[in-house]
């Protein structure tokens, strides 16, 4: 392996976690990244830090600003979060289509094990965590599509509607395990084998976050489904 690739690697990882971060709301918005500091709590030199920072500033994740240095980007308006749900819950509902007929055991298989993450995170009534969790859900749906420029696309949308993701785990904090199940029901309808029924309910569940639509329909179960489609 080359001292490139190994650079390009540590970018990389280093980018994923700050975005992780950022997204869960683990980092503030307007919080100051210090390079130096982020290069000793990563144990790495400062090139790769200052990569991963310029990828993520590209990504609408930070904000560059002359003398200012580099600070984590403030969440948009209301006026334009309404603006770009929509735009997320067609990039979400288009992936699903296209993966749709090729589920399978494997993905049911991921998909239960990110919500028993969030369903601990819920209980813990850890937010950001739940959020992580329930980021990675939705982006699995975008990765599973295999169309990198697809979750480009979708990536750069979640950064900016961040507050979004915050705002449906603190409306649920007296019930926070309500939104793992919102997230379980989702499941149990895309294993049902329905697939104009499950675009319909994740075009519900999206909406319905910010209140645009009613919710969808409450699991009866807390637990992987057995059916044609269901999880081993």
């Amino acid at each position: 392996m080359t001292t490139l690739e190994i650079v390009r690697g540590l970018r990389s990882q280093i980018a994923d976690r700050l975005r992780e971060e950022i997204l869960s709301g683990r980092r503030a918005p307007e919080e100051r990244l210090c390079e130096a500091a982020l290069a000793r709590s990563f144990g790495v030199s400062r090139g790769p830090v200052r990569e991963a920072l310029v990828q993520l500033t590209h990504e609408g994740l930070l904000v560059a600003k002359p003398h200012c240095g580099v600070r984590v980007a403030a969440p948009v308006p209301d006026s334009i979060l309404a603006f770009i749900v929509p735009i997320r819950r067609t990039i979400e509902t288009h992936a699903l289509s296209l993966i749709f007929d090729d589920l399978n055991a494997e993905d049911f298989r991921a998909w239960d094990v990110i919500l028993g993450r969030m369903a601990r995170a819920c209980e813990q009534r850890d937010v950001a965590a739940a959020v992580e969790q329930d980021i990675a859900f939705h982006r699995s749906l975008l990765e599973r599509a295999g169309q990198p420029d697809l979750l480009a696309i979708w990536s750069t949308i979640v950064a900016r509607i961040r507050s979004h993701f915050w705002q449906v785990h603190h409306l649920r904090r007296d019930a926070p395990i309500d939104v793992q199940a919102d997230h379980r029901q989702l499941v149990l309808i895309f294993q049902s084998g329905d697939k104009k029924a499950s675009v319909r309910a994740l075009k519900a569940h999206i909406a319905s976050a910010r209140g645009d639509a009613p919710k969808v329909a409450p699991p009866e179960a807390q637990r992987p489904c057995e059916n044609n489609r269901g999880m081993s």
